[in-house]
């Protein structure tokens, strides 16, 4: 069935099924009327605190609360400066929010919305294990994968250091296809960081702002789908534990930059937990697990606290018609052809 018309009778059905928060006894979680824990509302995960713990913070594992409300302050006068700054002409640079004096890149700063907030602990890295605030050492395979002659090609290419030779070389972000953010595992982008949480009985749907990819989770107990059956966000199943919705993953096809790049695994051996916990009315605080013994020498865990977002998702669009691709295989030809006529 067309995915768009999959999630338009989920949209249906959730409005037929108009769920009533009720006040558990006791625990003070929201519940639907059949009787589940409601995570149902649009989550915004905008923060300026890092995946990896910044390295002149090793020993520090949270902020005070001066110290974040300095950084947050400094985001705030970086954005009010780049607002009332005199206008400028420039080329575009390889960096898409900055260049090396702080100013816009090839966008302008006005579109970028990545927050101005650490996350309410205040923790320094959202990676909570390793203790470190740090992603795994790479299993020496993966390290030779990451250090190939290949592989720095493609990091030039996504750099746009050199033409690309061909739309693969380019990542699903790139060609629409798919984006980091949505993962699994849900990530902070530049902008459009927001999920929708839909809930039926027996189902929920995930709907990720960008680029509008919807994972729609069973929780009746199947099993995943054969394991030949690889998917561009893998084969999630859920279930309940408590208050807490517990959503496993597997059965990545390995094309996607959304946890690692795709040279340095298949995919076949990554496996997702995710958790997602509304812990008051205006707080949902997702955590995941990542354990892939090809690529990293142990599991690594994030915890980020989302806010609810009383506003609306509207469509994304990215390049309609994919005339963005066109244009950059063109650009990489006419590179190729300038290049051969100065040797």
């Amino acid at each position: 069935m067309n995915r768009r018309l999959m999630m338009a009778l989920f949209v249906v059905t959730c409005g037929l099924v108009t769920p009533v928060l009720l006040f558990a006894q006791g625990a003070g979680a929201l519940r639907t009327a059949w009787g589940d824990p409601d995570l149902q509302s649009i989550w915004d995960y905008r923060t300026v605190t890092p995946l990896e713990r910044p390295a002149d913070q090793a020993d520090k594992a949270f902020l005070t609360e001066e110290e974040a409300a300095s950084i947050e302050q400094d985001i705030l006068n970086r954005n009010a400066d780049l607002l009332t700054r005199a206008p400028e002409r420039t080329s575009a640079s390889n960096q898409v929010d900055r260049r090396g004096d702080g100013s816009p890149g090839f966008y302008n700063n006005f579109w970028l919305d990545r927050g101005t907030t650490a996350v309410s602990t205040r923790r320094t890295s959202l990676i909570v294990d390793p203790p470190s605030g740090r992603l795994p050492e790479l299993t020496p395979d993966a390290r030779r994968r990451a250090d190939s002659a290949e592989a720095a090609r493609i990091a030039d290419v996504r750099r746009g250091d050199r033409p690309a030779q061909s739309y693969t070389d380019l990542d699903a972000g790139d060609r629409c296809i798919q984006h980091a953010k949505a993962g699994p595992p849900i990530s902070v982008g530049g902008y459009n960081n927001n999920v929708q949480i839909f809930q039926i009985p027996g189902f929920v749907a995930l709907l990720n702002e960008q680029n509008h990819d919807v994972r729609i989770i069973p929780l009746d107990g199947r099993p995943h789908v054969d394991a030949r059956i690889a998917q561009w966000m893998g084969d999630s199943r859920g279930r309940w534990d408590g208050d807490t919705l517990v959503v496993e993953t597997q059965h990545f096809n390995g094309k996607h930059d959304q946890i690692a790049r795709p040279l340095l695994s298949s995919g076949e051996s990554l496996t997702l937990v995710e958790r997602f916990t509304r812990t008051d009315g205006e707080t949902l605080v997702y955590e995941f697990t990542v354990s892939d013994p090809t690529i990293w020498v142990t599991p690594w865990s994030v915890e980020h606290p989302m806010k609810q977002n009383p506003n609306l998702i509207y469509e994304f669009a990215c390049h309609e018609g994919n005339y963005g691709m066109h244009n950059i295989m063109a650009g990489s030809r006419q590179e190729e052809r300038e290049a051969g006529r100065t040797r």
